[in-house]
């Protein structure tokens, strides 16, 4: 007799703004494997690291690259001159075992064997079910491996090209053993992936095939994040390929026609998608949950406070589904671009906002080290204490239920005093709680120096909350302050703040008994 094993699956839908952990999956593995002295697959990962995940307040685990990457991939990735300078810079002591090629050249979508296979990523995610984490994985939708089976088995799934164009731009276009010549994976604005094999979905094949890949990905997970999502929307597709897709190219968007089908699959199946080009709101209304926020990113790294601030005060309906961060895989790690003081002031304007909140392994550590995606071991670093403390308390106030469905917006941030204009370098985000919420309190104001240098201002609070000779509680999540304000005052000319250089105020307000 067979005992059947109930797996834990989180049902129900996701938080309104979910916080997820993304973890660089090969190396996370490794190092697991090098304390416990014996290679780990996924599902022998010790349930202390999930339930310090958990404790400090993820959603989800994204576990980047989980896919079969083969020697074709990565071949290419130990040969090419402009990535083994990449390696060198992050892993000064790379060896050619380090470089196991790139987790977003596809060759199957089969969870490695060096992982465990589909077997064990089903025993994660069970493991993770207990503490309440949910699955999150990727999808590779632009492209496969050059070694993908499809490639020999079935052409017309890809993009393909003509001698000509092979002679032209080899690096653009290769033959395969068949004799096809095909097209490489690339977006409209860069060199090709070499690595890679365009999937054309101007034609049935490659839809048909995608689709079927898509919905069995979701059987696997709780949640997809789309790698370069526009890239296959029509008319990026016709801008970058043109003749080369065939003839009658069907036009109807991927995405708009098979979210749907995986939601009837998977009813709370939630979908990120890495977007970019001002196209982030068409992919909303394709389908997409949440879609990158590189705009509030590019901002702060520039220092644009105004920009910062506008960007926030953006329409409701977009601003909830933007995907916020300050670090990713793709992007340099905080503490190295921002500096650890701006990086942490960065923190607190992108993650008090709503949306989902997306972390990097090692961020809340301070590394200051991206390895490249094809490596499969990065440098030891020293945590830095102080940010580790900081992502403590950070994360330990977003776990209030206001900063999932409360009301969100961005108060105007006054002159202190006539001829002062350090005002302009502050954010301050503030929160009420829903109507039917419960919460003791009035709301919570999140104010931010963005700046290197001191800031002075007023935040006039609302009128009609904030109460004439009423005495009002400011108590600082962070530092453990309390403060004491007249209700006058707080309507006009409104809470008095002096910050010092990327200092942060996580003020809970109380009405004083």
């Amino acid at each position: 007799m067979h005992t059947v094993r109930i797996m834990t699956i989180i049902a129900g839908p996701w938080p309104k703004f979910p916080l997820v952990y993304e973890i660089n999956t090969r190396i996370w593995l490794n190092e697991l494997s090098a304390r416990a002295n014996r290679g780990l697959f996924l599902d022998q990962v010790p349930n202390e690291e999930l339930e310090r995940i958990a404790r400090l307040g993820f959603h989800c685990i994204w576990l980047m690259g989980v896919w079969t990457t083969n020697d074709e991939a990565i071949r290419i990735s130990r040969t090419d001159p402009d990535l083994q300078k990449d390696y060198k810079k992050a892993l000064p002591d790379v060896a050619t075992q380090d470089i196991i090629g790139s987790p977003y050249a596809v060759s199957k979508y089969e969870v490695s064997p060096k992982l465990g296979g589909r077997q064990a990523l089903a025993g994660i995610r069970e493991k993770m079910g207990r503490y309440g984490l949910r699955l999150m994985l990727d999808f590779v939708p632009n492209h496969f491996s050059r070694d993908h089976w499809s490639i020999a088995e079935q052409p017309d799934v890809l993009v393909q090209g003509t001698d000509d164009d092979l002679a032209r731009n080899p690096k653009a276009f290769f033959k395969s053993p068949s004799g096809k010549v095909i097209a490489c994976g690339r977006d409209p604005y860069f060199p090709a992936w070499e690595d890679t094999a365009q999937i054309n979905y101007a034609q049935a094949p490659g839809r048909a095939l995608m689709r079927k890949k898509l919905l069995d990905v979701a059987s696997q997970c709780d949640g997809v994040r789309c790698d370069m999502a526009m890239l296959i929307l029509p008319e990026i597709l016709e801008r970058t390929w043109g003749p080369k897709l065939g003839p009658n190219p069907n036009k109807t968007s991927f995405w708009k026609e098979t979210i749907p089908e995986v939601l009837k699959q998977e009813p709370h199946f939630l979908f990120m998608a890495e977007a970019y080009w001002d196209l982030e709101w068409r992919l909303q209304q394709e389908g997409f949950n949440f879609t990158y926020d590189k705009t509030l990113y590019d901002r702060l790294r520039k220092s644009d406070f105004s920009g910062a601030r506008q960007h926030l005060q953006g329409d409701k309906s977009f601003e909830e589904r933007c995907a916020r961060f300050i670090e990713n895989h793709d992007e340099p790690r905080a503490a190295a671009s921002f500096g650890p003081g701006r990086a942490r002031s960065a923190a607190v304007a992108t993650f008090f906002g709503p949306g989902l909140k997306l972390f990097y392994e090692g961020q809340l550590e301070g590394r200051k080290v991206r390895p490249p995606v094809q490596l499969g071991r990065r440098p030891q670093e020293p945590e830095d204490i102080e940010t580790a403390i900081f992502y403590e308390k950070i994360l330990d106030v977003l776990h209030d239920p206001i900063f999932q469905d409360g009301n969100f917006e961005v108060r105007d941030a006054q002159s202190a005093g006539w001829g002062d204009v350090s005002n302009d370098a502050i954010l301050a985000l503030y929160w009420t709680p829903s109507a039917r919420a419960t919460q003791r309190y009035i709301g919570y104001l999140i104010v931010v120096n963005l700046n290197g240098l001191r800031a002075y201002g007023r935040i006039p609070l609302p009128q009609n909350t904030y109460l004439s000779g009423k005495q009002y509680v400011f108590y600082d999540r962070y530092d453990a302050k309390r403060y004491e304000r007249d209700g006058n005052e707080l309507a006009w000319p409104g809470l008095y703040v002096s910050l010092e250089a990327h200092q942060a105020h996580l003020f809970e307000i109380t009405a004083k008994a």
